[in-house]
């Protein structure tokens, strides 16, 4: 059996487990969701198509372990362009940078417009717990902001975006920049957490919950705390825009209650509720639809060149082919 279909028999026996033990019917939706996605995963592993007159960068590695690599897609002749960071999710367990479901649409919506997306892969339970992987994804920023000028990027126009606990890791640095910026990120414009597998750590843990949860944080009340965005959200920081899904009973109420405090602080943040499954809010954003054209509203309003990209219609592919260098 190859090493993804392992992991995946692996999720999937951990979501059936979770459905026998604590079942219950607000979860439905979720686990629907979830053993979709795995599904998904397993039916479908092979690359993305992407369109050509893109340059592909392989495995840019950020630290020693091999999962501490992230993948580059930039326009060929790039110049000063924004940079999407992008970090998948799969209950911090499992989960890939170059999954369909977490590039394909986007790479094809963004970077012919002119953006470089970056897809980081960080390690996984049980080798590293969420707050160690959060502290991953804030080293793959620092060196992707480094490097950004090779691809023909600007180091000071990241909009940092993820999917499920991918989501949950940027919300963290969303609401605890410190974590990035003392290892030496420069500010990023803002942040798209594309339904969160957890706004709220402490409340998540406290409720009825999925057995996965356990596995990524434990029993202690002190590391659901300092795991959780909304218990570490204490200043204002970039704009945030929480999409989250009406289908899963604690998604909107979580992103509410972080939104509502986060505009406290003074924070511009905003929540876009979507009729949709969990996995869909990650596939289908890039794709010509309501929704995506949402979530560039809230891209436009974080840089004047983002908004001249997103708005420039006339831009097309490079008839150029791919080329894929490490």
């Amino acid at each position: 059996m190859f090493r993804w279909q392992r992991k995946v028999s692996w999720a999937l026996a951990v979501i059936a487990l979770a459905s026998a033990l604590s079942w219950q019917p607000v979860c439905a939706g979720a686990l629907r969701d979830a053993l979709m996605q795995r599904r998904a995963q397993a039916g479908n592993p092979g690359a993305a198509v992407l369109p050509a007159g893109i340059r592909v960068v392989r495995d840019v590695a950020y630290g020693s372990d091999p999962k501490q690599r992230f993948d580059v897609y930039a326009p060929m002749q790039a110049d000063r362009a924004p940079v999407i960071f992008m970090v998948h999710g799969g209950a911090w367990a499992i989960g890939d940078k170059a999954a369909k479901n977490v590039i394909q649409n986007k790479v094809a919506r963004w970077v012919p417009r002119g953006f470089i997306l970056i897809s980081v892969n960080y390690r996984l339970l049980p080798d590293a717990a969420p707050l160690q992987q959060a502290r991953d994804v804030a080293q793959a920023l620092v060196q992707a902001q480094r490097q950004a000028t090779e691809w023909g990027g600007d180091r000071r126009k990241f909009i940092l975006m993820g999917h499920s606990a991918g989501a949950h890791l940027v919300d963290l640095l969303a609401a605890e920049p410190a974590i990035a910026l003392q290892l030496g990120a420069t500010p990023w414009l803002g942040t798209v957490s594309l339904d969160s597998a957890s706004l709220d750590v402490v409340q998540t843990m406290q409720s009825r919950h999925l057995r996965l949860y356990d596995r990524a944080f434990g029993s202690d009340p002190a590391v659901w705390q300092a795991a959780s965005p909304l218990q570490q959200l204490h200043a204002p920081g970039a704009p945030f825009l929480a999409v989250c899904s009406s289908r899963r009973a604690e998604s909107c109420p979580q992103a509410h209650r972080f939104v509502d405090k986060a505009t406290r602080l003074g924070m511009h943040a905003q929540v876009l509720e979507q009729d949709m499954t969990h996995e869909e809010i990650n596939q289908q954003l890039g794709s010509a639809s309501n929704y995506t054209t949402q979530v560039e509203a809230f891209m436009r309003s974080l840089d004047p060149v983002v908004a001249h990209l997103l708005d420039d219609q006339a831009r097309q592919l490079s008839s150029l082919p791919v080329v894929i260098s490490r």
